[in-house]
């Protein structure tokens, strides 16, 4: 750990919360002069108080500790080129376009990455009424099925949120182009151009 940088980064980030030293000393129940020696990098604070120092200025743990925070470029391009995260305890689902620092449920998630859909994960598709109407033979159990569908687009994205024990059927746009995912609970993320 260096200290000189996570003093840096505490006094810009206290600074950019408008908060003095006695502020943030204050909602931390510490002495203003212990905030002062963690900015001039003559210690750090104590570990039991990291968690709600991380909470106060609004940022990761991770970058806190590491003296630095990342930040992704500017993104251009689609929503084709969407992330998905999905929580391996909770089911939770989450997208991004970068690739942010999540967690959820204590475990930090990964981008899942998509993978051809084979026969026994692909989706049939039909057209009906101006829609696409997807169905499959794909199990829909409690601990083996599809949990979400989406359709991506070049600057949008339809998603479905499915159940365990219901069909698979499934209403969406019929975009002249774009990208189909599913997520099976077992085997992940799924594409198909279409």
């Amino acid at each position: 750990m260096d200290t000189n940088l996570i003093g840096t980064l505490i006094r810009r980030l206290r600074t950019e919360h408008d908060l003095t030293q006695r502020q943030l000393a204050q909602q931390l129940h510490v002495s203003d002069k212990a905030v002062s020696k963690w900015e001039r990098g003559l210690g750090c604070p104590d570990v039991s108080l990291l968690p709600a120092l991380a909470q106060v200025l609004g940022v990761e743990l991770e970058g806190l500790l590491s003296g630095q925070l990342d930040s992704n470029e500017p993104l251009g391009g689609t929503m084709k080129k969407l992330n998905f995260y999905v929580c391996p305890v909770c089911g939770n689902l989450v997208t991004a376009m970068a690739e942010p620092t999540l967690s959820c449920c204590g475990k930090k998630l990964s981008p899942l990455q998509p993978q051809k859909a084979e026969e026994d994960h692909a989706l049939s598709i039909e057209p009906v009424d101006g829609e696409r109407f997807l169905t499959t033979h794909h199990p829909m159990e409690k601990g083996h099925s599809i949990s979400f569908v989406a359709l991506l687009t070049g600057d949008s994205m339809v998603l479905q949120k499915l159940y365990p024990e219901w069909d698979l059927q499934v209403r969406l746009p019929a975009a002249s182009h774009g990208k189909l995912l599913w997520y099976c609970t077992q085997h992940g993320l799924f594409y198909q151009n279409i």
